[in-house]
């Protein structure tokens, strides 16, 4: 799953690949159209001179943009993260409402891998319990394993 987000000044697109398919040969023309639209929605028009001066390729426009993260996970493989932007990459999860239900640290560990990141259980668990105390994800215990989650959940055995 890709998700594409662009942001022009205050405007911004989000576009999940569930709505269409991008691949690594169409995805810098999908954000330069996109980058186009934007910029004809607010009244200002891109000339095509400005578009002729940047290659079509994907790394011109994508090295064009500022943070921007590209992850097809049947053309990638995942990237390890460090231990100081595991909580960056979970509140990334939470607002995708992953953590709408209950969740282990195995299950988050294996939501990140399909977002294209690689973090230990113990990083997880440890950030995971650390976000819990920090009131930023509620925690709850049943048999001996720990549920986290964003809103009041019931457990059912």
């Amino acid at each position: 799953m890709a998700k594409i987000k662009l942001r022009i000044g205050k405007d911004e697109i989000e576009i999940d690949s569930r709505d269409f398919y991008v691949d690594n040969q169409t995805i810098g023309k999908v954000i330069e159209d996109i980058a186009l639209h934007l910029h004809e929605c607010r009244g200002k028009t891109t000339s095509n001179d400005h578009l002729d001066q940047t290659s079509r390729g994907e790394n011109d426009t994508l090295s064009s943009l500022e943070d921007v993260e590209v992850y097809e996970p049947e053309f990638s493989e995942p990237v390890s993260i460090q231990l100081n932007e595991l909580r960056e990459k979970l509140l990334v999860l939470s607002k995708s409402s992953f953590f709408d239900q209950p969740r282990t640290v195995s299950e988050t560990v294996s939501e990140l891998r399909e977002h294209g990141w690689i973090a230990s259980l113990l990083d997880v668990s440890k950030t995971l319990a650390k976000m819990a105390f920090n009131k930023e994800l509620l925690k709850n215990k049943q048999d001996d394993r720990s549920f986290y989650f964003m809103k009041e959940a019931l457990l059912v055995n």
